[in-house]
């Protein structure tokens, strides 16, 4: 089928619909690696009490994937919010007018696995030797075997200014009501919680209009020094903003700055190389090496740490100049702030036993099995991988770690199947165009199309991204299908 997709993407004479249609959804499912799984059939017979923590894709899909594995599986899953699997990655979309709020947003009910055992609670105390989770209702639920999938918390508090807004789980509406109270107003803005999506697109329409009046305006965003969700995601709201700019005819009057904490624009050299050329084509700048610490909403002033390394002293037992990282407080005055607030593992998985220093839960890279206990997995954001907080990982994930699972669960001593680092980020470009970004634990990109340069902006993607992820994601993956 890959050599098929190719050949139309060459064929100037096809219509992007007739494209489109030829692609289906086998093409968004190649498109994330490896083609659409068709359904399993229950392939074991492996008995015992499965627990996972977390009913949002991650958790969900690898339910699901159980379900049609084990023959009599017994899966509960501890999830309190009754939206849990909202489709997160349209939030940037919401965020660039292109989506409404309510297109991304679902009842988990309605895509709860028939036979899974639903606890509509929060996981509150992990007890690993006992092979025990208590919840915030003082229930204490036992397992055999345990699979963490609880994602991850947004950490607003972190930056001076925004204390009040304190930790927020995405889909929260509680959590989105109590960010409102600040953010979505004054020019601040994020699409990392679901409320702030619709939030951003309104204050992106302000200061368009302020642009287009004649004002000159400046927005800034933000990229935090902690790993974070979809890493693509800042610089997809600084792109749509830019195309919704230059849509009104006001682009002139607007500067647009990226301040990302780290050195690069992408982790991939050919990716990165790709995004400093559109960054100057389109005549958006950015600040390496500064780091959002506060926000002074009244005076539009944003503060960040800038950070460098210098030359020290010379060590004379070691024979080279020790290297002294070195600090500064920038101030910087805005109109349009987004933000992508710092992001960490919820208090109560990584300060549990099955945490670590860090919170992320501590797995094998490759087999996403605990280091500590065997019968323990995690996978999706909370698990401490190098790569893989994003849906188009998770995909990869969960099919390993329920392979995985039954391998222990049969008393099998090596463990089947290993994953990859893969990552997919379709990074928005345009309103049109997509870059494909797709890669592993490697330095090199890993295209499911190698014959296309994974670096150009494409209509296809775009399409894809708009059209058919969303299905793949609520009705393949959820199922435990694609």
């Amino acid at each position: 089928m890959q050599k098929e997709i190719e050949a139309i993407l060459n064929e100037s004479k096809l219509s992007r619909r007739d494209a489109i249609k030829v692609f289906g959804l086998g093409g968004a499912g190649l498109m994330m690696g490896s083609g659409v799984a068709t359904e399993a059939k229950a392939s074991s017979t492996a008995k015992g009490k499965i627990l996972i923590i977390g009913g949002g894709l991650a958790g969900v899909s690898t339910a699901a994937l159980l379900m049609n594995s084990i023959d009599d599986a017994d899966v509960t899953i501890i999830e309190p919010n009754p939206k849990s699997v909202s489709y997160q990655p349209g939030q940037t979309l919401v965020g660039g007018g292109v989506w409404k709020q309510e297109e991304v947003i679902y009842e988990t009910a309605d895509f709860m696995p028939d036979g899974v055992k639903w606890i509509k609670e929060k996981a509150v105390e992990f007890d690993p030797e006992k092979n025990s989770v208590k919840t915030d209702k003082g229930r204490v639920v036992s397992y055999d075997y345990l699979i963490v999938a609880g994602g991850l918390v947004l950490d607003f508090g972190a930056i001076k200014g925004l204390e009040e807004v304190g930790d927020v789980y995405t889909n929260s509406q509680a959590d989105g009501a109590k960010a409102r109270k600040i953010l979505g107003k004054n020019g601040i803005c994020s699409i990392y919680f679901q409320d702030g999506s619709t939030d951003t697109w309104t204050q992106m329409q302000e200061f368009i209009a302020k642009a287009k009046s004649g004002q000159k305006v400046k927005g800034i965003f933000t990229d935090p020094n902690t790993a974070i969700k979809c890493g693509g995601a800042p610089k997809k709201i600084m792109y749509l903003t830019d195309a919704r700019l230059r849509e009104a005819g006001a682009r002139e009057n607007a500067e647009l700055t990226l301040y990302p904490n780290g050195e690069t624009l992408f982790g991939i050299k050919d990716y990165n190389d790709a995004m400093i050329k559109q960054f100057a084509e389109r005549d958006m700048k950015y600040n390496f090496k500064h780091n959002l610490i506060g926000v002074d909403p009244a005076k539009k002033i944003a503060t960040f740490q800038k950070h460098w390394l210098e030359k020290g002293a010379w060590d004379d037992i070691l024979e080279e100049y020790e290297v002294v990282e070195k600090f500064e407080d920038v101030a910087v005055p805005y109109d349009f702030l987004h933000i992508t607030p710092p992001q960490k593992a919820p208090k109560e998985i990584g300060d549990s036993p099955i945490g670590s220093g860090k919170g992320w839960v501590p797995v094998n890279q490759d087999t996403l099995q605990h280091v500590k206990y065997p019968n323990v997995f995690a996978l999706g954001d909370i698990a401490a991988v190098p790569k893989g907080k994003t849906g188009g990982s998770v995909r990869k994930q969960y099919k390993v770690v329920v392979e995985n699972l039954m391998a222990v669960m049969e008393g099998k001593k090596e463990l089947p199947a290993k994953y990859n680092g893969y990552t997919v980020c379709p990074l928005i470009t345009s309103l049109g165009t997509v870059m494909l970004a797709e890669f592993g634990y490697g330095k090199e990109p890993t295209p499911s199309f190698p014959l296309l340069d994974p670096t150009k902006q494409r209509w296809i993607w775009w399409e894809m991204k708009i059209h058919l992820l969303k299905p793949m994601t609520m009705y393949g993956m959820l199922a435990g299908r694609a």
